[in-house]
Order: C-alpha cells, then sequence, then structure tokens
C-alpha cells in the first residue's frame, strides 16, 4: 500500500469574494481565519455574534501533492477523508469525484486512473451548513422542530453536522466547517481490509481467568475475484489458511481460542488489559497487495442488567460479573474549534476524569462520535463509555434518503468503535424521545413525530447497531426504560436512567436530590461560575461582574446567572466582591452534586449509576462543567474525586434526621477507625457523637455495599443546628485499607445561618530557594495551609499560573497544619519565562474560604 498523507498546509479561499488565505488540516474555517488574522479570538468577548457570516458563506478548501511512481503503478487508488463538516463537493484535478453531507460518514472516492505523474490538486468545495438547512427546511413535508438557543443556528438537525456547532445552552454557535481526524490518498494492490470485528467470549466452561473464544469478522474488498491468505495474531494464538476473495466487498470469519488472557476491567476493578491484535491478508500467489491491519482488544465480558424487581426497572453495568456502579460525567465536544481537538487535549481532560475517581463517561448525543484516540485513552484508563448516537433535544426527519443517510453513518461509526472493550453500550440519542412532548407541532399531532421517531431510533439506528454489535447493550433514548418503553422518564425514578433537573431548572433545594432514587442517573448538574484566571481569559476589566454584558454573553442558559444568584442567596451570606462570587457559585455546585452522588452512593444497588452534568467546557464561560476550558479543576472536580472515592465517608440530612454512612466499593469488607464529633464553629467540641453507640471499637465497611454507621434526630443534638457542625473521619486499618483517612464535614443548617469563626489561614510556600524553577522531578511545590478556627471550602489558587493545586475545597480544623501542592501544566512558563519559580507563586497565591468570602 503507498499512502499520501493529506494533513498539513491547505489553501483556504472565501468563495464570494476569492481571497485566500493558509489553513492546516485537521482544522476548521474559523480557525484558519484567526490564525490568519481575519478574525478576532472568537472567545472574548461579545466576538461570537460578529462571526456568524462564516456558516453562511461558502469556502473552498485545496491542496496539491504529488504522485510518485510506486502510487500510481498501484492497481486502485482512493481519496479518502475520515470526517468532512459538511455539505461538500470534492474534486481532483478539477474533475468531481464525490460528494459529501455528513460529518460523521468516512468519505471514499475511487480515483483508479484519475492520478497524473506529479502534482495533483485535490479541493473541497464546502457549503454553508445554515443555507442547506433552510433548503432542506422549506422542502419538507411538514415541520420538524428543534430546541433553540440564545445564539443558535435554525434547522441544525436537519444537517448531519455536530448539533452542539449550532449553539447550546453551554456554548457559543460557530458553524464553521472542516476536514477532521485523517485525509490520504491511497494506493493499493489485492485486496484491502475495510474493517475488523472481534467478538470475544469465555469458552464454554470457563471460569474468572479462563478461555476466551475470539470470533473474527474481517470485511474486505478486492477489485477482482482472487485466492489468499488470511493470517490472524492475537494474544499467542494464531491462524493462518487459504480464502477464497470475491470480487466487491466480503466478509472473511475466523475464530480463535485465546488461553486465559487477562482480563480488562473498568478502574477501580483492576488491570485495563489490552492486547494487539494483527490481522493481513495477501494473494495467495505471492504477488503484490498485502494488507495489514493492527488493533488492540480487551477480554472481557459486559452486560446492563435492566431487569424487573420491586422497584421498579433497574440498569446495572455488570463487567466480568461483577456489578459496577458507574460514577462519571457527561462528555461533549473538546472545544468549540475542531482545529483544538487535540490528541493531547484529550489525554488531559481524560487524565482528569480518571483522577477523580471516575471509571464511565457518557458521550453526549449533541456533539460528535469522538475520534479513535479518545476511545484508545478510555480503553487505557478503565473509563467506560455510555456511547449516544448523535441526535439530540430534537425532532429528526423520517424520509427514505435521512434514514439511508443515518444507517451508512450508524454502519461505519459501529464497525470503526465496537472493538473498544471501553464501550458499555449504545444510546439511541440524547433526549429525543422526550422531546416529542415539547413542540407546539409534535403536541397537535404527536402520533407523526412517534412514528417518525420509532423509524430513526428503532427501525434504523437501533436495527443496524443490533446487527452489527449484537453482543452490546442497546438503549433507545436517554433517558428511558428501555427498548420498547415509551414512557417519560424525566421525573421517574424506578425505571432504567433518569435526568433529574429539577433542582436545577425548577429551583428546588439541594435536599431535592434526597427525594428521588433513580436506578441510574446519566444527567443531573448544577452550574457555577468560572475561576477569576478563566474569566480573564475572555472578560475585559471593565465587565468582570456577573451582569455585566460579557458575562452574561458567555451564559448561555436564559436564567443561569440569575438562578446562581439566587441559590447562593439561600445557602450563603452576600458575597463582598465579584471573586468571591465566583469562589461561592463554585461552592455550592460541589454542593449540590456532593449532595446527590453521595446520597445516591448510599442506595446502591437501588441505584447503580450517576453520570453528572458535565465534564468538560467548549469555550469559557458559566457551564455545568467539572473541568474549565483551559482544563482546570473547578471545586466540583476536586469534590468529585472524593465523592467518587471507592472508600467514602458520607454525611447528610434528610427528613430531620442526620446519617453516616460508609460506602465501599471493593469486593473486600474494610475495618475503620471511626471518629465523629459535634463541634462550635471556634472548634470546642460539643459532644463526641459516638457516645452510647454500642462498641466504640473499629466499624466495617461491608464489600460492594452502603453500610450505616450512624444516625440521630437533630432535636436529640446536644446544640441547635446553627450552633454546630459535624466532624468525623473515617480511617481504614488493616488489610482491606489503603490507610488514608477520609474525611467529611456536615453543616446542620444553611451555613449563612450559622457564626462562622474567623478561620485566620495562613500560607506559606515551602522552599529554600525563591528563583529556583519547580524541580523537574514531580514539578510540584509545596505550600503550607495553617487554620486558626474551623476553615471550611478552603480553596487555594495562583491566578496566572498554569495549573492546579493537588486538592481544594476541604475542611481544615483549628489548629491545623496542610501541605498541598501546586502542579504546573505540563511545559507551562512562568514570569520568567522558564518554569514558574516559588517567587512568582507565592506572589500568584490565594486562598479562599467560606468564611472570608463575605467578611
Amino acid at each position: 500500500m503507498e499512502r499520501v498523507d493529506l494533513g498539513g498546509d491547505w489553501n483556504l479561499r472565501h468563495i464570494p469574494d476569492g481571497s485566500d488565505r493558509p489553513m492546516s488540516v485537521p482544522g476548521d474555517i474559523l480557525s484558519a481565519l484567526v490564525a490568519s488574522g481575519e478574525a478576532p479570538d472568537p472567545y472574548f468577548g461579545t466576538n461570537e455574534l460578529g462571526l456568524q457570516w462564516i456558516g453562511r458563506a461558502d469556502w473552498l478548501l485545496s491542496r496539491s501533492f504529488v504522485a510518485s511512481p510506486a502510487l500510481l503503478e498501484r492497481s486502485r487508488a482512493f481519496v479518502e477523508f475520515d470526517s468532512i463538516d459538511t455539505v461538500a463537493e470534492i474534486r481532483l484535478n478539477g474533475r468531481p469525484i464525490g460528494a459529501s453531507d455528513n460529518m460523521f460518514r468516512r468519505f471514499r472516492a475511487d480515483v483508479t486512473g484519475l492520478l497524473r505523474p506529479g502534482e495533483n490538486v485535490v479541493s473541497v468545495t464546502i457549503r454553508s451548513p445554515e443555507r442547506e438547512a433552510a433548503d432542506r427546511a422549506g422542502r419538507l413535508p411538514y415541520p420538524v422542530p428543534a430546541s433553540v438557543y440564545p445564539v443558535s443556528s435554525p434547522h441544525r438537525n436537519l444537517v448531519r453536522k455536530a448539533q452542539c456547532m449550532g449553539g447550546w445552552d453551554w456554548g457559543p454557535c460557530l458553524m464553521t466547517g472542516g476536514l477532521y481526524d485523517g485525509a490520504a490518498v491511497v494506493g493499493i494492490d489485492g485486496p484491502r481490509i475495510e474493517y475488523v470485528r472481534a467478538r470475544t467470549r469465555k469458552a464454554p466452561g470457563a471460569g474468572p481467568g479462563g478461555d476466551y473464544i475470539v470470533e473474527l469478522s474481517v470485511r474486505v474488498d478486492s477489485d477482482k475475484a482472487m485466492d489468499a491468505v488470511l493470517e490472524i495474531a492475537l494474544a499467542g494464538a494464531r491462524a493462518t489458511r487459504r480464502v477464497a476473495v470475491q470480487a466487491g466487498s466480503a466478509i472473511l470469519r475466523e475464530e480463535l481460542l485465546v488461553a486465559a488472557p487477562e482480563e480488562w476491567w473498568p478502574a477501580g476493578y483492576g488491570k485495563q488489559s489490552l492486547y494487539d491484535l494483527r490481522v493481513s491478508v495477501a494473494p495467495a500467489d505471492g504477488g503484490p497487495g498485502a494488507h495489514e491491519v493492527v488493533k488492540r482488544v480487551g477480554f472481557r465480558e459486559l452486560r446492563v442488567d435492566a431487569l424487573e424487581d420491586p422497584h421498579g426497572k433497574s440498569m446495572t453495568i455488570v463487567v466480568n460479573g461483577k456489578p459496577i456502579f458507574a460514577k462519571g460525567a457527561n462528555w461533549i465536544p473538546a472545544d468549540a474549534l475542531p482545529s483544538r481537538w487535540t490528541r493531547e487535549r484529550l489525554s488531559d481532560l481524560l487524565g482528569s476524569a480518571a483522577a477523580a475517581n471516575m471509571n464511565c463517561l457518557r458521550v453526549w448525543g449533541g456533539g460528535r462520535y469522538e475520534c479513535d484516540a479518545f476511545y484508545d485513552l478510555c480503553d487505557e484508563l478503565g473509563l467506560l463509555v455510555w456511547q449516544d448516537c448523535m441526535f439530540s433535544c430534537a425532532l429528526y426527519p423520517a424520509s427514505a434518503e435521512f434514514l439511508s443517510d443515518v444507517e451508512a453513518e450508524i454502519r461505519h461509526q459501529v464497525g470503526r468503535l465496537a472493538d473498544h472493550p471501553s464501550i458499555a453500550l449504545w444510546c439511541g440519542n440524547n433526549e429525543a424521545l422526550g422531546a416529542i412532548t415539547w413542540y407546539e407541532e409534535s403536541k397537535r399531532n404527536p402520533s407523526r413525530y412517534v412514528v417518525d421517531y420509532d423509524r430513526l431510533t428503532e427501525g434504523t439506528v437501533g436495527r443496524v447497531v443490533r446487527e452489527l454489535d449484537p453482543d452490546r447493550a442497546w438503549w433507545p433514548s436517554s433517558p428511558s426504560a428501555g427498548p420498547n418503553d415509551y414512557a417519560d422518564n424525566w421525573h421517574a425514578d424506578g425505571r432504567g436512567d433518569m435526568h433529574f433537573w429539577s433542582v436545577w431548572h425548577e429551583g428546588k433545594p439541594f435536599s431535592e436530590y434526597l427525594g428521588v432514587r433513580p436506578r441510574f442517573c446519566s444527567e443531573f448538574g448544577f452550574q457555577a461560575l468560572p475561576s477569576y484566571s478563566t474569566v480573564r481569559s475572555f472578560a475585559p476589566e471593565g465587565q468582570r461582574n456577573v451582569s455585566s454584558p460579557v458575562m452574561e454573553h458567555h451564559q448561555r442558559n436564559p436564567r443561569g446567572n440569575s438562578i446562581i444568584v439566587e441559590t447562593m442567596l439561600r445557602y450563603f451570606r452576600m458575597p463582598r466582591g465579584f471573586r468571591e462570587t465566583l469562589y461561592l457559585s463554585q461552592v455550592q455546585q460541589a454542593m449540590a452534586i456532593k449532595t446527590a452522588v453521595e446520597y445516591w452512593r448510599c442506595n446502591r444497588p437501588r441505584c447503580m449509576g450517576a453520570l453528572y452534568w458535565q465534564l468538560n467546557d467548549v469555550w469559557p464561560g458559566a457551564s455545568w462543567s467539572s473541568l474549565e476550558y483551559d482544563g482546570s479543576w473547578r471545586l466540583l472536580h476536586h469534590e468529585a474525586r472524593r465523592f467518587f472515592d471507592p472508600l467514602l465517608l458520607a454525611l447528610f440530612v434528610k427528613d430531620g434526621v442526620a446519617f453516616a454512612y460508609a460506602v465501599n466499593d471493593g469486593p473486600q469488607a474494610i475495618r475503620a477507625g471511626l471518629s465523629l464529633s459535634l463541634r462550635r464553629f471556634d472548634g470546642s467540641l460539643v459532644a463526641d457523637l459516638r457516645e452510647g453507640i454500642s462498641g466504640r471499637g473499629p466499624v466495617s465497611a461491608l464489600p460492594e455495599a452502603a453500610t450505616l454507621l450512624w444516625s440521630r434526630p437533630l432535636p436529640e443534638l446536644p446544640a441547635g443546628p446553627d450552633e454546630c457542625y459535624v466532624d468525623a473521619a473515617l480511617s481504614p486499618e488493616g488489610l482491606g485499607g489503603d490507610g488514608r483517612a477520609r474525611r467529611a464535614c456536615l453543616f446542620l443548617t444553611e451555613p449563612k445561618a450559622c457564626p462562622l469563626a474567623d478561620a485566620g489561614i495562613e500560607a506559606e510556600v515551602i522552599t529554600a530557594d525563591d528563583t529556583a524553577a519547580f524541580p523537574a522531578a514531580g514539578r510540584t511545590l509545596p505550600v503550607r495551609l495553617r487554620a486558626k478556627a474551623p476553615a471550611f471550602y478552603v480553596a487555594p489558587s495562583a491566578d496566572g499560573l498554569a495549573g492546579r493545586f493537588e486538592d481544594s475545597g476541604f475542611h481544615l480544623a483549628a489548629g491545623e497544619e496542610r501541605v498541598v501542592r501546586f502542579v504546573p501544566a505540563p511545559g507551562s512558563p512562568g514570569g520568567s519565562g522558564g518554569a514558574p519559580t516559588a517567587r512568582e507563586l507565592r506572589s500568584a497565591l490565594r486562598v479562599d474560604d467560606l468564611r472570608s468570602s463575605y467578611e
């Protein structure tokens, strides 16, 4: 095989005026305009509004390449693009070779005989997606509505493009286009491998650690019938045989027995063992044209139990026979500008998810099927993937043309992704089932739109998924109760998966989370404002106010800032300034999600999944994310590391009773010492709450369970709820524990009602040399914190220095001293141009806590 990579330098022409500028591929049009200085930073201020013309214009992308003699000698040649965004015509040397209108499909054109010696030119004309969507809307026999956002592109649901590019309630409307992932000219002799599918299952009678059978399906394409040799190698097992390859497309099948491979496990449950699978097909006569594909596979058994039980219908991911509590978040595209979808960016974001004890991410249906690197990283990190298909918050056409296009899309994506052990299930869409009840058109004629929904979701997407990947669970919509169930799951916590939004959208108190017990909550969230360093990246100094035009522009939920401030005044005293307001918004976001996750984990096995909305951001601004646009951790992400800990100490008040639980995800009981005290806000002891408990020795956290450790009605406590708080620690002992204490504290009423003492936090950067850069090994610098009185939600930050503290949002007891380390981002410069110094950290250091936010 000869391959000419088409990545790199292209020319971008604005068709209306004929102007040219360079463009990098993979990349997008808007990024090229920013790089050439013709467009401003779309994320700064309100610049986005002045860039809407880009999605309304036509563009010509072109580049030349040299066809070598070796390429020209091949019997067949193809031009290939992994993803063209979106409505496009493709030419080679001025000759049309194909068209594309779906960024989720691979484009391939046979150009055999069309290449010429030396220089060739490939060009892609990208038409306006907005104009195409409007034209399609005008041809519809009846309306097909979609949700509209503060800045949005109409009829986005009619074009197979990442739906959030047309605006969402957390991101901008930037209808750019471009060429993403791979692009190449390929010359081949003989058969070519298109897809390899490796279905793994335990051999009959095999127990844990036993043998696996691998059923391989190899789809090959050949320009002529021939005898060929198929060779397969995997984990020490090999197979070689002669096969007859037909002209056109054919599927070759083989079966291997792999002896006792190490199994793949989700994070926190075992190793993420992966093996190279090598598959080659070569002409049997020894002629040219051998083609080999290498991919990684993992051995594991995975199912999703959706079983009727006394509480309704369960939803539990089971891996290698072990029920898994899915802990994680929802994933949206890594950036609103596709040119920034890099492996480095993905590695940073997914690494942060794993560092927060997550084991599951939901790839949300309004973005895109992610690139290969994303799923490779999830395989390596042990992050299970709930994979939505790309339909979200809208109704969709059900014409033969649209359904045929979608079928090809699903066939390609399932064929590309099905062998990743991390993918737990395929889901048909995000909220498209619920959307039938949202719009006036569908309310007036629900039968019409239910039929269209069924033709798309079950008749097309589900049918193809079940055909190509019968071993993996199919879930028709999120939220839903599963296949063949069209009931409303927005407020039903007994069946399937649930999206619970009553706290945010309806303004309910955080305690509302304690009133539902979902079987699997795949969406719930609460917004926060970004950190000050992020605000500085998009808001000029005169706009750094929550209700300024720029801050409101970067808040895409229509009532978002009002909800944040209204909730803040429900729980906290009025913050004294803008930076304190940012801080408190992140405190309350962490409180909200902590309340939900800890309670639902205490309800296992009835509840077996909590995926909050959302992990990451596509641009800087207010949102539901726990990771800010630049990848830095909000207080919620630090809190997630604690509330997703495999051993959790959970404290909460429900119906006037205070509870303490230990939640243990592990397979062994854990003995632990428990301290539990009631303290005043000056740190003085009111009572040892373990007094009177039968047996004051170590407690036992039962395996794979939530264990009630203590409970007490609030009126029975020796001090009022506004006079004291509960301070607790769980300290594992022996073989089952890791020796690290889990600490927790609990307010018994709203913090604003409590007489918090001035904590008097002192911060000291620990170093012998102020001018030395961070050490190469570990690249961290310790900071010692001391508190004179109890300090809550202690949050160190270093504005202007790229990086994060290893912990934040924690509690310091009176007189306590703690060392936290600042971890600079890889390659981050300091003010001196090199790695940050201790002096720079000291200058940038700020420490917030709850009491200091208002006095």
